[in-house]
């Protein structure tokens, strides 16, 4: 059987009459913010006291666009006799928003947990040269990471919970220890007086 000519046509005007006579919906964004979904990709922030400047974000950025900038101090020796140390200092860490296509490969290389999604995305300029945002501006989107989600209450305790806690738990037995000494010390004088 042949289709009738212009039911196609037909059929695309059924359509739109029926869409043009639902309500649509607006959002009012400027005024009104969007509900996010939770740990939505907005911008990446720098906890920058993690950032031991290893470069590896730099490295792994398959759009070149983390530009750090860093200098070696020299640190004392800690102890009489031992050596002096040198680190690495963060001069200058920069993300070029306008060439990053946040893929997130920075922030899962990171070894030290420097790098985190942040849900802000209002950062629009009217210069392309205002999208390189310098390490001040990621430190303030930081503080915007949520949480992350809580462990479940099941699963096995991490290595690196349960090591802390037990070094927290024998220094406290320690202290208790030697504050019990101090304690019997002081009063075997006065017994034998």
């Amino acid at each position: 059987m042949m289709p009738i000519p212009g039911s196609g046509l037909a059929k695309g005007l059924a359509v739109t009459l029926r869409t043009m006579t639902k309500r649509s919906h607006t959002a009012q964004y400027p005024e009104v913010q969007p509900e996010l979904p939770p740990r939505s990709r907005g911008v990446i922030g720098l906890f920058e006291e993690n950032c031991t400047v290893c470069m590896l974000c730099a490295r792994e950025c398959p759009d070149w666009c983390i530009y750090i900038d860093s200098h070696k101090e020299t640190v004392p020796a800690s102890t009489p006799g031992g050596r002096e140390r040198s680190r690495n200092v963060l001069d200058r860490f920069a993300i070029d928003f306008s060439l990053c296509m946040y893929c997130g490969i920075c922030i899962e290389v990171c070894p030290f947990d420097a790098l985190f999604w942040s849900p802000e995305f209002e950062y629009a300029e009217t210069d392309i040269h205002d999208l390189t945002h310098e390490r001040d501006k990621l430190r303030e989107w930081m503080w915007t990471v949520p949480a992350p989600p809580a462990l479940d209450p099941a699963a096995e305790e991490p290595k690196e919970v349960a090591a802390a806690r037990k070094a927290v738990e024998k220094a406290e037995a320690a202290a208790a220890a030697a504050a019990a000494a101090a304690a019997e010390t002081t009063a075997t004088p006065e017994a034998d007086a």
